[in-house]
């Protein structure tokens, strides 16, 4: 059987002529670009077939890469990110920690110079409901802790035990509406007594109108009111407004300035003390003593400043020995007049008791004496 390519030869040799004459037209041809026609077919044509396998190449590389390559890379940044959470747990506690060693380190320092007698206690919790201005303290009973004790910090009081029970307390704040406290003014002319509202300021009664009192004053406790002694911190006058017959006075409690605390003392035993005449500062200051004064040395020691019988004769004989050439103690076989003329006072004599003390003779009435003796010395010769 004959095949079509044999059968249609002249056909197929057109066709194959008329493309290759189509495909020398297109070499030739160029388009705006500038381009030939057959790169610009040849290009679009392959582009397709090229991002394609582009494509599967990528995919390639990447599924080895993530899912053969860094097959554990997944677990180990979960063990990583991991153990970074536990180091920042571990750091906040550790944080924690170091500023509850300060804190106690603070408040010991702070009970030892205080004369009343302090137990220590942590607030662990705050009350709910109608106590909403009170705090729990891990000290009660067994510490001997009772019902009405004031509760301080370095900063100033806090507030009074409300109620007691085996090993905690229930703290009632200064700002508590139950709250009250005798205070006084720094210069201790102005009394008054400090009262809670509910607020984060305090109101200050019965202060007469014509005491003096103004914004910035400091408030002590008063030893008044038999809870806290005189001489802790209890706030700072903010306002003072006229009124008849007291003034009408607000104050900001100086231990709530920065919250509620988280250590505080228990007074268990107060007493009394003055109150401080600067402000009291919130951080610790310590000043190093003077370094001691350099010694004076022996050879520049003025005769005013001998001390003992000895040491005067001494600085006699120098200042005689000097006042006549000669080096004091140098051993050179000289010796010096020690009859001239002394170049320092006599110290004076001792006067008994209640009669006055004779005047000092002067060098003529010492060289008659000395020759007076010295004539009755020959005639008993």
């Amino acid at each position: 059987m004959e095949s079509p390519l044999n059968r249609y030869r002249s056909f197929t040799v057109l066709v194959l002529v008329i493309f290759a004459q189509f495909v020398l037209l297109a070499v030739q041809v160029k388009n705006d670009q500038n381009v030939s026609v057959i790169r610009s077919w040849t290009v679009t044509a392959v582009s397709p077939v090229a991002r394609i396998l582009e494509w599967g190449r990528h995919s390639s590389v990447g599924f080895v890469r993530n899912y053969v390559l860094l097959r554990d890379a997944g677990a180990e940044n979960r063990r990583l990110q991991s153990e970074v959470d536990r180091l920042n747990v571990e750091n906040v506690f550790l944080r924690n920690e170091l500023n509850m060693a300060d804190r106690a380190k603070a408040l010991e320092a702070f009970a030892s110079r205080i004369p009343s007698r302090t137990v220590a206690a942590t607030v662990f919790a705050s009350a709910a409901g109608s106590d909403s201005n009170a705090v729990l303290v891990d000290r009660g009973s067994v510490s001997g802790v009772e019902r009405g004790m004031g509760v301080i910090t370095p900063d100033g009081i806090v507030g009074k035990v409300l109620k007691v029970y085996a090993t905690s307390s229930m703290v009632g704040l200064i700002n508590d509406q139950d709250f009250a406290a005798g205070v006084v003014t720094q210069n201790g002319q102005v009394r008054g007594v400090l009262k809670g509202q509910g607020k984060p300021m305090c109101k200050v009664d019965y202060v007469p109108f014509e005491d003096k009192i103004a914004d910035g004053d400091l408030l002590f406790t008063s030893g008044d009111d038999h809870i806290f002694p005189r001489g802790f911190a209890a706030g700072v006058v903010k306002s003072v407004r006229n009124g008849q017959p007291f003034k009408e006075i607000l104050a900001e409690p100086v231990s709530l300035r920065r919250g509620i605390p988280q250590d505080v003392l228990i007074i268990v035993e107060g007493v009394h003390q003055d109150i401080p005449e600067a402000a009291p500062s919130n951080q610790t200051v310590y000043i190093n003593p003077s370094p001691p004064a350099p010694a004076q040395p022996e050879e520049n020691a003025s005769p005013a400043a001998v001390g003992t019988e000895a040491d005067r004769v001494r600085a006699q004989a120098r200042a005689i020995s000097e006042s006549q050439g000669h080096a004091f103690g140098s051993g050179d076989g000289k010796i010096p007049d020690f009859n001239a003329r002394n170049p320092l006072p006599p110290a004076p004599a001792a006067a008994p008791p209640g009669a006055d003390a004779p005047p000092p003779a002067s060098n003529s009435t010492r060289r008659a004496n000395q020759a007076a003796g010295a004539g009755a010395g020959g005639k008993q010769d």
